[in-house]
């Protein structure tokens, strides 16, 4: 399972199933977060700098996602929300598809996954001023937190396995250490960080916390910012 499937899908409820109920959660296995792309024409090189300059210009800069609903279009709005900026939305089937126009700069903005991001970025046609998690990322070490600008701001995608419902808690808990156990291993970590995900881990419990908060955050933030998923 993902963010998308027990955090951002259930917030929007058009999912016919009950992200709580019909599940029983086993491990998260890790987070992707993304980064904050400009076009090397941009007059930013840091988040604070972009910040500035966005509230200087009101309405006049857009940002890009990979579509309605999509954990770019929320992430970027909470970011909008926790900045008090004026952007104007422009949704794309993908962020593949938006990045032509980022380099030219007829995007000003995209948050993006590390595998389709940081290549643009290696080659010089793109600038990276921040990445999503909350600490910098061992994938990307010279890039800063966009939380050292706007401090609790976050916006990871996360994997995780659950079981059925009703699956007896000392199996998920046999399950998790398993999982635990493999991310351990510099194999599992290598072909992890080839996908941008840092491993995570934990208890059952923990994984089942930190699901909580993570539907909780982006159903406040549909709920404030009127975000629909058409």
């Amino acid at each position: 399972a993902t963010s998308s499937t027990h955090s951002i899908g259930p917030s929007f409820g058009k999912v016919p199933y009950d992200a709580v109920a019909d599940f029983t959660p086993i491990s998260h296995v890790g987070n992707a977060p993304s980064i904050m792309l400009v076009p090397n024409t941009s007059p930013a090189r840091t988040v604070k700098e972009w910040v500035d300059y966005a509230k200087k210009n009101p309405g006049k800069l857009n940002y890009a996602s990979s579509g309605n609903g999509t954990v770019v279009h929320l992430g970027t709005e909470y970011f909008k929300a926790q900045a008090n900026l004026f952007l104007v939305h422009i949704p794309y089937r993908g962020t593949a598809l938006a990045i032509p126009d980022l380099v030219s700069g007829k995007v000003d903005v995209l948050f993006d996954s590390l595998p389709s991001g940081l290549p643009h970025v290696k080659e010089g046609r793109l600038r990276a001023l921040g990445i999503t998690s909350l600490k910098r990322s061992p994938l990307l070490p010279d890039v800063p937190a966009i939380s050292d600008t706007l401090p609790g701001w976050e916006s990871v995608t996360w994997f995780g396995l659950y079981g059925p419902k009703g699956l007896p808690a000392e199996l998920a808990t046999r399950l998790s250490n398993g999982v635990n156990q493999a991310l351990q291993d510099p194999d599992v970590k290598e072909r992890l960080a080839r996908l941008g995900i840092d491993p995570v881990g934990g208890t059952p419990a923990q994984f089942a916390a930190m699901a909580n908060a993570d539907r909780a955050k982006w159903k406040k933030i549909i709920t404030d910012r009127k975000i629909t998923a058409e």
